[in-house]
């Protein structure tokens, strides 16, 4: 039987020295270290560089992201919107009613200076202080404009009177997940828009598919943050 020539390229050299290191257990001790050091050290080299480029590109995936979220908030000619709670103060403490530690139900959330001709309001809350990147508490949008907020405890499903539609959060669950930060106090952020349409989504999307959807449809903005630690 005749065998085949190995192509010359990156992936059959590397193979080829994954089987020479399979007879190492055959060599002696004497000549184990001359035959391992140069082989096993171009693995590794190898091997170390494309991990890198992954977590290069992973870095580059969430720069991106994080940078389109901000830009969706500078967008031109967005209006201020005012957004308050009877529950809290801005960058005031968040009762515990409202988070992992008491009965973890949405707190009250009104806005005003709404702009003209908006058609939705949408609601997005997150904490940016998280140890693992921004994680969602809340998503939810498709809120009639003449609405004026929301009351506390809006249930946890799919959609909500009105015909509210809610997203998931970073734990994979619809609507509320209220502030549970491992550590130190963290900033909570209760983000408004309105906008010039209503969003065809389905209920149950990310944050990042109602942010891609409001894209260029932002007529207003305004933010009201909450502080909490566990106790």
């Amino acid at each position: 039987m005749i065998s085949r020539p190995i192509h010359n390229t990156a992936d059959s050299r590397l193979m080829s020295r994954v089987s020479c290191l399979l007879l190492l257990p055959a060599l002696s001790d004497s000549s184990l270290d001359i035959f391992v050091s140069p082989f096993y050290n171009i693995i590794k080299e190898e091997i170390m560089k494309r991990i890198f480029l992954i977590a290069v590109l992973i870095c580059l995936l969430a720069i991106s992201c994080n940078n389109k979220e901000s830009n969706i908030d500078k967008e031109e000619n967005v209006k201020d919107i005012t957004v308050t709670s009877t529950a809290f103060e801005h960058n005031g403490d968040i009762p515990k009613k409202y988070t992992c530690q008491g009965e973890e139900i949405s707190p009250p959330v009104k806005w005003s200076g709404i702009p003209e001709g908006t058609k939705s309001i949408a609601l997005i809350s997150d904490d940016p202080d998280a140890p693992m990147g921004t994680w969602v508490h809340w998503v939810i949008f498709n809120i009639p404009p003449e609405k004026g907020g929301l009351e506390e405890n809006i249930p946890k499903n799919d959609i909500v009177k009105g015909g509210i539609k809610q997203g998931k959060n970073s734990g994979k669950e619809t609507g509320y997940q209220g502030p549970c930060p491992p550590s130190g106090k963290h900033r909570y952020f209760f983000k408004v828009y309105a906008l010039d349409y209503q969003p065809d989504l389905e209920a149950g999307i990310s944050k990042q598919q109602l942010i891609n959807a409001m894209e260029e449809h932002i007529l207003g903005y305004g933010e009201l943050i909450g502080l909490y630690e566990k106790e």
